[in-house]
């Protein structure tokens, strides 16, 4: 069976996770092993959380979970990218639907960067712990 090569990435693959429905890039994040196995057999997005370092059950806080609709392995067999369903709207912590909601902006005039992105949700009343 053809999985992900973890021992070449020091047992952490990088996994993409699109939106099935619109293909937008929602975010970037980390499997291990035992996260690989764990979304296969319940189909729901788990990541390794390398801050935490544990299983990161996608939207375990929040309720913004990631049914996962398909996996794409590289030929290198060292990324992911997986599509998804995004229950809530909302992939990112800070309570976007993407975490790539800041477009770089190299304007002197600016701060650099500006938001093109819309909050769906408020993480100061989501995430209480």
């Amino acid at each position: 069976m053809l999985k992900p090569d973890f021992k070449k990435c020091d047992g952490l693959v990088p996994v993409i996770a699109q939106d099935d429905a619109s293909g937008d890039v929602l975010m970037l994040a980390y499997m291990n092993e035992a996260a690989y196995e764990e979304t296969l057999r319940t189909g729901r997005a788990v990541y390794f959380s390398r801050s935490r370092n544990k299983l990161w059950r996608k939207g375990e806080e929040s309720g913004n979970v990631q049914n996962v609709k398909s996996i794409f392995i590289d030929c290198d067999a060292d990324t992911l990218l997986i599509r998804v369903e995004q229950v809530g709207g909302a992939a990112c912590h800070e309570g976007y639907k993407s975490c790539f909601f800041r477009k770089i902006t190299p304007d002197a005039n600016s701060d650099g960067y500006e938001v093109i992105g819309v909050p769906i949700f408020d993480p100061k009343k989501v995430y209480t712990k």
